[in-house]
């Protein structure tokens, strides 16, 4: 039996104005993921260590990173004579990040099992395609196989989804100086459920100020114009519906960006809420202030600080 280690990030999708098509990738936190090739033909989730506060489902069908893998296998094996495909994995899976956090737990779960299996197997299959199966995991987890999750974890950095149809994603330029700051609510919002209540229609005068704030924060990273980047920094569209969900929201904002965070907004579908600042000094006063706030709140958190992760996804040992 052969095995790696994985370390598989949590991400921030959206980044404001970016619905579904922004994301970048975090430090910390992240998922930890043995995996091993077997002979023994199929998929079996060994163990699964979570935290106290949560459980993840006990059957594998149900389980994003069997749903990825399983995907994974069945391409990898239409490639490969009947020899070659007596092969399958067993997983051991230490779950860092919480479910429902938004910052791409089932993500990472996805990620770090198809990028794991792809060097194992000498790497058969490019970027894309591992996103596309990973992708699968998020179908299963949110009724939609959205990539802006995915693709920062497998990628590393800032990614822009062009297209979906065909899938067309690039890697965006990430300022060294650029951090970020999370607090996570410890309430649950479904990604499914945060979808269902979006408007289906929007008018005319919301999509192009939103266009413009994404374009507008696209040339902000690749300038480093930290202060092109604070002004696009702005949803109009998905965040007044959403904010509702998250205690304190609008309060965290602006106590945040009055010590100096450049913005920020509702991580993927919440109730994670992040803010970007420039540079480690203020990023750790950001998230001082975010522990402030909701010190007096009757609701438990998480705060973390964290550079963007340009890598991605991280093996450690093969074994």
């Amino acid at each position: 039996m052969k095995g790696i280690k994985i370390f598989s990030p949590a991400t921030v999708a959206n980044l404001a104005c970016g619905f579904d098509v922004i994301g970048l990738a975090l430090e910390i936190p992240g998922d930890e993921i043995f995996l091993y090739k077997s002979n023994n033909p199929g998929i079996r989730i060994n163990k699964i260590i979570h935290g106290t506060s949560f459980s993840l489902p006990s059957d594998p069908k149900k389980n994003v990173v069997f749903v990825a893998l399983q995907s994974f296998l069945k391409k990898y094996q239409q490639q490969k004579f009947d020899k070659e495909r007596r092969i399958g994995f067993e997983i051991e899976l230490i779950k860092n990040i919480h479910p429902g956090s938004g910052i791409g737990s089932s993500a990472a779960s996805a990620a770090g099992v198809v990028f794991g299996a792809n060097i194992l197997l000498g790497k058969p299959f490019n970027t894309m395609q591992l996103i596309r199966f990973a992708m699968e995991g998020e179908r299963l987890a949110s009724g939609t196989a959205h990539a802006d999750n995915v693709a920062p974890a497998i990628m590393g950095g800032v990614t822009l989804v062009r297209s979906y149809k065909p899938l067309d994603i690039t890697k965006l330029h990430t300022p060294n100086e650029l951090w970020v700051s999370i607090i996570h609510p410890q309430i649950e919002i479904k990604t499914s459920d945060a979808r269902e209540i979006l408007k289906q229609k929007i008018l005319m005068t919301d999509a192009i100020r939103q266009w413009g704030n994404i374009g507008a924060l696209v040339a902000g990273l690749y300038q480093e114009d930290y202060e092109l980047i604070s002004r696009s920094l702005e949803d109009v569209i998905v965040e007044p519906i959403r904010a509702m969900l998250i205690p304190a929201f609008y309060e965290l904002k602006i106590r945040c960006k009055e010590i100096g965070a450049l913005g920020g907004g509702i991580s993927g579908s919440g109730p994670s809420v992040f803010m970007l600042s420039k540079g480690n000094h203020t990023a750790k006063a950001v998230t001082k202030i975010m522990n402030c706030v909701y010190s007096s709140l009757k609701v438990d958190y998480k705060t973390y600080t964290s550079p963007i992760n340009k890598q991605g996804v991280k093996w450690s040992e093969i074994f």
